[in-house]
């Protein structure tokens, strides 16, 4: 059985860039690790072997397409934001569309938020709340009471991966297909913490700051592995308290291996400077 444990950010509710908005508005409206999958991976020495590999197996790959989904609830109300991008497992790069339902804005229509991602940072593009449409707000992930889980309504599908690293408890619960593929489907939890200590230098930043911001460290998830090691799904599931108690289902899809994926970062004279509404 899979126990929710509530975890409390700390750090002002200002740094949440855009989980704050999110969370208004839910309120508001009331293979095995050295490279594949040659072994069956059911013990749970071998089961937690491949999903800590799963992020090396990736990078080994390259590149991949990604579907996000996050989805938000507390009080009974769920609001689910979507996500489509690549990702550049070997240079930590990515970039993703993400799109807000409509009653998070309280508006019928809008157009999606454009998010780059690298190590340290997270670059948004129709950022809204005051910032001019021709602008990027830039955030310092390391700095982020959540390292980047959840702050962009998107997991970065690099941390995502990562994440892993400290899977713990993992077991076995058979083979399934995600999105026409054979995957094996392993469920456990993961330590941020520890994790952040088995991080790439790149990634580490982020999740040492997830590690000191959440008050309980342990994640629960499932993952879903092919042939070659290489994640293909991934869901973690995160309670945090923030007025109120918030669950947090993150899902990543990974697809389209060795697909390129160009991230070109705005200049320093397109990055929006002035004050960002709450």
């Amino acid at each position: 059985m899979v126990v929710h444990r509530h975890r409390r950010l700390r750090g002002r509710a200002a740094e949440v860039v855009l989980a704050a908005g999110i969370t208004l508005a839910v309120t508001a409206t009331g293979g095995c690790a050295a490279g594949g999958g040659g072994s069956d991976d059911r013990s749970p020495a071998e089961a937690s072997a491949a999903v800590r590999g799963a992020a090396d197996a990736l990078t080994r790959t390259g590149s991949a397409r990604a579907r996000t989904a996050m989805e938000m609830a507390t009080g009974g109300t769920r609001v689910t934001i979507r996500g489509e991008g690549g990702v550049d497992f070997k240079k930590r790069m990515g970039q993703l569309l993400v799109l807000l339902p409509a009653d998070v804005k309280g508006e019928d229509e809008h157009r999606p938020i454009t998010e780059l991602l690298v190590p340290g940072a997270l670059y948004m593009k129709n950022r809204g709340a005051g910032v001019p449409a021709d602008k990027w707000v830039r955030v310092d992930t390391t700095t982020l009471a959540d390292g980047n889980l959840v702050t962009g309504g998107a997991t970065d599908p690099l941390i995502a991966a990562e994440l892993l690293r400290a899977a713990q408890e993992v077991t076995y619960v058979g083979e399934t297909e995600v999105a026409g593929t054979k995957v094996r489907h392993y469920r456990g939890t993961t330590d941020i913490g520890r994790a952040a200590g088995s991080a790439s230098a790149e990634m580490r930043g982020a999740l040492e700051a997830a590690a000191k911001g959440f008050s309980k460290d342990t994640v629960p998830f499932d993952a879903y592995l092919d042939e070659e090691g290489r994640l293909r799904k991934v869901r973690h599931r995160f309670t945090y308290v923030n007025n109120g108690v918030i669950d947090v289902s993150s899902t990543t899809l990974l697809y389209g291996f060795g697909t390129p994926v160009t991230v070109v970062l705005p200049a320093s004279g397109d990055i929006y400077a002035g004050k960002i509404a709450d």
